[in-house]
Order: structure tokens, then C-alpha cells, then sequence
């Protein structure tokens, strides 16, 4: 007999009790087991005995248990040491088909913390009242489903009813309908490209689609965020990351900024890593009356209406190759890093607006400098750019000494 489904509904019951318990309802009815974890932090609350995970029994997962102060008045403490016991609960909880929380920006945050530890592919859904503005901190790199609770989640309504309940019922058909991919044991390569670098890109995919299940992450900020949780994921056998642009914008601001943590995810993989220097020569704005008044003298390109560029300088670059040699210094297995040192994109050529062979030997001169010398870690200097034919078939040679494959 096939194991029921199972869905979390993951809350403060203390304040949300009666729409948590109606959505529960309405999983069940649809067939799906479900699983009631109690969030709360109310110091004189008392959860009641349908509830299968209470509090206490979160609090547990705390690293520093024995101690909690649990009469303390503070909220945003209690909060905190809540958000940090549920992260470390779910980490190390299995059996969990899907997930699902309602609630308002606080709710939001403590319940979305821990739905992105779950892997890609488990169904993962909030009702929130923040869910038409910036979900990005919430969602990150993850495919959460995030509704929009258009009245708020107070009690139930005309409103709040309809838009619950298809919630629920998303949540039950994506648990009952789950997608089955099939084993062909081509193996996942993760790809990373912006639209200056797709030349190179498209080389990439087509001489690697015959081996491998070749997947492109678009690197606007959340694209190497997404690619490192599908690599932590072990849903990648590596990655070539051609496009490493999102430290640009962590530099200088731009609004397609890396997190702080990038390559960490890829260096703790343990994973084959090839990587270059992809749109290094831009920083990305939005439309030019939102560029910065600090950055208005400098070289700027207008993509569209919507896109600014900056053109990256000397003191710029120095900063990207020391972020990214500190990050490869992380790596224990061997990589390479492969510099064209014709231009990083299509902008970036002979004759075009951010042609600048001086601010890019600067970035090499850093990654040099800060790079820490080992015979595992290869930093590659090509005399060709890199959207030419030459340059996708040096990393595709560079990705092969690496995993063991023989050269065609």
C-alpha cells in the first residue's frame, strides 16, 4: 500500500489558529496527512492537543537549549531563537512531501527561513500579506509559491476563505500530482550566462548537451544563488560558471548583487568547479535617473529604459579578483579559473563603450595576489575573449582535466 502524503502546516497557532486549522482541514480532505507545527512565542500560551509539534519541542533544536530564557519578555529575541530552532528542526526532519504558512511579515520571515532549507522540488507555499512587494528575502534561490493574502490574515472571511483554500488546494494537487522526472542518468551541469556572455554560453550547451543535462542560471543576483542551492542540493554534478557579474554589484551596489556567502555553497559542495570572469566589466542600475549621483561622471551605457551600466574601474576590479580569490581560496577539491584577457563581454571588445584592458589587469593582478598558491588551484590566462569559439572550448577542456574525462 503507498505511503500517504504528507504536508506541514507550519504557524503560530497562538494568533493564526483558526486559518491554519482550516487549511488543515481542507488537506485532509483532499487525502493528504498532515503534520501541525506550532510556532508561537506567547509566553503564558498553551498549545492545544491537536497540535503535533508544540513549541518546547521546537525550542529543542536551539544550539544553545539549556539556556533559553523562556519567561523572557523580549518578542523579537523570542522570535529570533524560534526562527533559528525551527531552521535546525526542518534541517534534520525527513518525511516532509510539502510545506505550507500563513501569516504577515513576521509569520513570513520565520516560516520562509525554514522552507528554503528544504530541497528544490518539495512543494513549498505562503500565504502572506507581504506576498505582492519584494518576496525576494523570503524566497531566495528557492521555488517557493508565495500568495498574495489581499485581506489580511485575521480570522476568516469572504475573502480570506477563497484565497486559503486555494492555497490548500494548490498545495495538495502539487503533493499529489508530483512531477516524476525520469532517470535517464544524464547528469545536471550547472551553466551561468547573462546576455552579454550568451555566445560563449551557447557553445557551452551545445557541446556539452550530449552528455550532460545542461542548466542555465541568469546572473541577476538570485541566478548564483539558485544554481549553489541546487549544487548543496546534490541536484548538480558541478558547475562551469562562466558568469560571475553578481559580484560586481555587491562591489559597487548595482541591483544584481551576490550574496555575501558566494561560491561558499559550490567550494562545501565538494563539486567540479570551473569559473571566469562573465560580465565582470559591468555593474547593473535600473532606469539612469536611478543611478547613483556618485556614479554619473562614469562610464554608462543604456541597455533599454530599465537597464544602466556602469563600466567596472581599477579600484573596482582590484576589489572583485580579492572577493573571488578569498571565495576560491575556500575550495578543497582542485578548480580552475580561466581569464580572457581580450574582454569579459560583448561590451567589453575592441572598439566597444567598456573596452578597458587596464581596469581588467587589474582584476587579474588581484586574483593573483590573493589567490592562495597550490597545484590544485589553477588560475588560466588566455590571450582570447570570452565570447570567442576558443574560449568555450578551453573551459570545456579545463572542466574535463578536471573530472577525468578524455579530450575528443
Amino acid at each position: 500500500m503507498e505511503k500517504q502524503k504528507n504536508a506541514y502546516i507550519i504557524g503560530t497557532f497562538d494568533t493564526k489558529s483558526e486559518e491554519l486549522l482550516y487549511i488543515t482541514d481542507l488537506l485532509i480532505k483532499c487525502g493528504i496527512e498532515t503534520t501541525l507545527v506550532d510556532v508561537s512565542t506567547s509566553s503564558d500560551y498553551q498549545p492545544e492537543t491537536n497540535i503535533t509539534v508544540k513549541p518546547s519541542d521546537i525550542l529543542q533544536f536551539h544550539p544553545k537549549k539549556e539556556n533559553l530564557d523562556e519567561n523572557s519578555n523580549d518578542r523579537g529575541a523570542a522570535i529570533a531563537i524560534m526562527k533559528e530552532s525551527l531552521v535546525n528542526f526542518i534541517r534534520q526532519t525527513e518525511n516532509i512531501d510539502g510545506a505550507i504558512g500563513a501569516g504577515g511579515s513576521g509569520n513570513t520571515d520565520l516560516v520562509s527561513a525554514a522552507l528554503r532549507e528544504l530541497p528544490i522540488g518539495i512543494p513549498k507555499v505562503i500565504v502572506s500579506t507581504v506576498g505582492s512587494g519584494n518576496i525576494s528575502p523570503y524566497v531566495g534561490p528557492n521555488d517557493i509559491s508565495m500568495v498574495y493574502s489581499v485581506t489580511d490574515v485575521a480570522g476568516l472571511n469572504s475573502i480570506s476563505r477563497k484565497v486559503l483554500g486555494n492555497a490548500a488546494h494548490s498545495l495538495a494537487g502539487m503533493i499529489a500530482n508530483d512531477i516524476v522526472i525520469k532517470k535517464d542518468n544524464t547528469p545536471a551541469l550547472g551553466l551561468t550566462m547573462f546576455g552579454v556572455t550568451t555566445p560563449c554560453v551557447d557553445t557551452l550547451r551545445e557541446k556539452l548537451s550530449k552528455t550532460y543535462d545542461c542548466l542555465v542560471f541568469h546572473a541577476t543576483g538570485v541566478g548564483g544563488q539558485s544554481m549553489e542551492k541546487l549544487a548543496e542540493s546534490n541536484l548538480l554534478v558541478g558547475a562551469i560558471d562562466v558568469t560571475t557579474t553578481e559580484v560586481c554589484d555587491l562591489i559597487a551596489g548595482g541591483v544584481f548583487a551576490a550574496n555575501e556567502d558566494r561560491f561558499e555553497r559550490l567550494a562545501k559542495s565538494g563539486l567540479p568547479y570551473v569559473g571566469s570572469c562573465g560580465a565582470l566589466d559591468m555593474v547593473n542600475f535600473g532606469a539612469i535617473e536611478t543611478v547613483p549621483e556618485q556614479y554619473m561622471n562614469r562610464n554608462l551605457y543604456v541597455h533599454n529604459a530599465n537597464v544602466t551600466l556602469m563600466r567596472t574601474n581599477n579600484s573596482e576590479c582590484q576589489k572583485i579578483g580579492e572577493f573571488i580569490a578569498r571565495k576560491l581560496n575556500l575550495f578543497h577539491e582542485p578548480f580552475s579559473f580561466l581569464f580572457p584577457e581580450k574582454g569579459f563581454s560583448l561590451l567589453d571588445a575592441e572598439g566597444q563603450k567598456f573596452y578597458d584592458p587596464e581596469a581588467n589587469n587589474t582584476l587579474l593582478e588581484s586574483l593573483y595576489a590573493n589567490i592562495l598558491p597550490t597545484h590544485r588551484h589553477r588560475i588560466i590566462s588566455l590571450p582570447l575573449h570570452i565570447n570567442d569559439p576558443d574560449f568555450a572550448e578551453a573551459l570545456i577542456e579545463s572542466w574535463k582535466n578536471i573530472v577525468g574525462e578524455k579530450n575528443d
